[in-house]
């Protein structure tokens, strides 16, 4: 009877609940700064889309979400993984 169900997130932009592996994850880890998609700690969620990515930098989603500064480095990271095709992010995982 053990089913297993999905790991539900939302997404800091448009509020959407959905499953864990369809998010990018930026992480706050407490030795290495802020991350995408490695270590532990402070967690947000964003949904692969432009729409959201633009909504979460026009009002700072992810710095209230995780409760720090997040680098331009990091924004410019995160939006280059955004426009890279989704053959490659699919083959990652």
């Amino acid at each position: 009877m053990n089913v297993s169900r999905p790991v539900l997130r939302r997404c800091v932009a448009c509020r959407q609940l959905l499953d864990r592996s369809m998010l990018l994850r930026v992480i706050r880890d407490h030795q290495e700064g802020v991350l995408l998609d490695q270590g532990m700690g402070r967690s947000a969620y964003l949904c692969p889309t432009e729409a959201c990515f633009e909504e979460a930098r026009r009002r700072k989603r992810l710095q209230k979400s995780l409760r720090c500064q997040v680098s331009e480095e990091l924004m410019t990271a995160l939006q280059e993984r955004l426009t890279e095709p989704r053959v490659a992010a699919a083959e990652a995982r």
